[in-house]
């Protein structure tokens, strides 16, 4: 039986690592603060020491952390990943991070006789917990294929790109247009309201025609109610939409209307919604 291990287990790794042990598969777990595996080894995991001793242990590696530091030091750090790495051993990272640092934990596994994919993800707590995620991978093919029924156990959808880096570069145009959207939604609400309209009345009429989608029928209540319940922190999000600007400078893209969403929700994190949901830029707009 294929050995698993997962490293992180903050709201998105607890939810896709507990789909993987709800699946029967043999998975150790491992977090930065430890007691976080308990929950996943009740319900049959093992616990791991540190990242170096579960990539030893399995043959196909798995991580979730928070941004490009965390990911790097899980790498590089003493006990990091590249400790255990081994000729045939996996190691797939689901991390959001820019391309260079991808890049870089890459060529590290790699070069080491390891196997590596990036495989950052389109989605958040609930679609975690529900197994529909969207895997935007880049890497190593043949590890691809093999790790296609894991990714099936968590996602709904798998792509793989030519080269590694590009996954990364998918990701944060995704997160930068759903930041830039989000306030757009913001602006719109907080517009209607100091009018005179009601914001459930503009969230109505926007069902009725081309703006109707997901995000606005699942935020926009919540908004609207100042329910900030976190599904995907707010700090992370501005810290996509930072990457996703350098992505930019580095290409020689202008991203006017993703500086201006940046600078809203760099402004949200420094008055302490940083560990509220995105949808918290909302007290920003409205302030």
């Amino acid at each position: 039986m294929k050995r698993y291990g997962f490293l992180g287990l903050g709201i998105m790794g607890s939810a896709m690592a507990g789909r993987l042990v709800a699946a029967g598969l043999d998975v150790t777990v491992w977090n930065r603060t430890a007691e976080k595996c308990l929950p996943l080894v009740e319900k049959g995991a093992s616990q791991g020491s540190s990242p170096a001793e579960v990539m030893a242990r399995c043959d196909i590696t798995l991580a979730m952390v928070s941004d490009p530091a965390a990911a790097t030091a899980l790498c590089f750090d003493a006990g990091g990943i590249l400790e255990g790495v081994a000729p045939g051993k996996a190691y797939i990272d689901f991390s959001t991070v820019d391309p260079a640092t991808t890049v870089r934990i890459g060529e590290a596994v790699t070069g080491r006789g390891g196997r590596f994919l990036e495989g950052p993800v389109s989605g958040s707590k609930k679609p975690a917990e529900d197994g529909t995620l969207v895997f935007l991978c880049a890497g190593d093919q043949s590890l691809y294929r093999e790790a296609a029924p894991v990714l099936g156990v968590m996602g709904k959808k798998s792509y793989c790109f030519k080269e590694v880096g590009q996954g990364a570069q998918m990701k944060l145009i995704v997160n930068m247009l759903l930041g830039t959207v989000m306030t757009s939604l913001g602006e719109g609400l907080a517009l209607g309201d100091k009018a005179g309209l009601q914001m459930a009345d503009i969230l109505e009429v926007l069902t009725q025609g081309p703006l109707d989608n997901p995000l606005f029928r699942m935020k926009g209540p919540q908004m609207i109610d100042n329910n900030y319940a976190t599904a995907f922190p707010l700090k992370h999000m501005q810290k996509d939409l930072r990457l996703a600007l350098q992505l930019g400078d580095t290409v020689g893209q202008s991203l006017f209307t993703a500086g201006a969403a940046n600078n809203l929700f760099l402004k949200a994190r420094q008055t302490g919604s940083g560990d509220e949901d995105f949808a918290a830029v909302f007290k920003t707009i409205k302030s």
